[in-house]
């Protein structure tokens, strides 16, 4: 049994997100699995997806939801703590934004400790938390360290990604997914410069999972809305033919 975890809140993503991921990840990850959606509220999720509460952790900001613990991804940190409710096991974490275009067992295959996006803009190291993988309760140190060290933190990190994927690093149990694996759709399926005005966005050869991180977000770019006036995005069937 394997575990693939997401977390809804607040009214940024709507229950369809959740409800859509649940089917993509029934399509895609052959083995038996639990689907588990963290949340505050699940109205409208489909009774077929196991929801639990956001689990407290012994931090007020946390536990009351704050609006800085609801920015940046920082109450993503909750997944590692131990227990994490009745979870055991390996555990994909994967964001609401995405589109799974290909199989997902082998993200289970994969050997690591702490397995996960390397960013694609950064030279640094830094990892990209819309997909990772870990042992549900093996890190809450991750956690403690951060209830220990808040303020600390967040004025030396901007995000969620950036604090955790350090902390494991420097810990040596950090690695990365083939890069293959997992794509943006901004940097890697919109077409480069000019081509994107006459082109429509296309899957990169081996991609599995397509982050869809800031904007667009899959029903825009189905529908061809960029979000940006400088970056024209043609309407794209192939997000409609797999998030579904």
């Amino acid at each position: 049994m394997v575990n693939v975890l997401c977390i809804k809140w607040g009214k940024k993503y709507g229950p369809e997100y959740v409800n859509i991921l649940h089917s993509m990840v029934r399509r895609h990850l052959q083995r038996e699995h639990r689907f588990i959606c963290l949340t505050d509220d699940a109205e409208g999720i489909d009774p077929s997806v196991e929801t639990q509460p956001i689990p407290k952790v012994d931090f007020p900001d946390f536990d009351n939801m704050a609006a800085w613990a609801r920015a940046h991804g920082w109450l993503k940190l909750v997944s590692f703590a131990n227990p994490l409710l009745d979870i055991q096991g390996p555990t994909l974490f994967i964001d609401l934004d995405v589109v799974i275009v290909d199989k997902l067992d082998p993200f289970f295959d994969l050997p690591g400790e702490f397995v996960v996006i390397r960013e694609w803009d950064k030279r640094d190291g830094t990892g990209n938390t819309s997909v990772y993988r870990f042992n549900a309760g093996a890190h809450a140190d991750a956690l403690s360290y951060f209830k220990k060290h808040s303020d600390e933190i967040r004025n030396s990190y901007r995000n969620e990604q950036q604090y955790i994927t350090t902390f494991f690093a420097n810990q040596g149990k950090m690695s990365f997914w083939p890069e293959a694996w997992c794509r943006s759709f901004k940097r890697h399926c919109v077409r480069a410069h000019v081509l994107n005005l006459f082109l429509p966005p296309r899957i990169p050869e081996g991609a599995r999972i397509i982050a869809f991180h800031g904007k667009p977000n899959p029903p825009d770019a189905i529908a061809g809305r960029s979000g940006k006036w400088y970056r024209r995005v043609i309407p794209t069937a192939w997000i409609k033919e797999h998030w579904r």
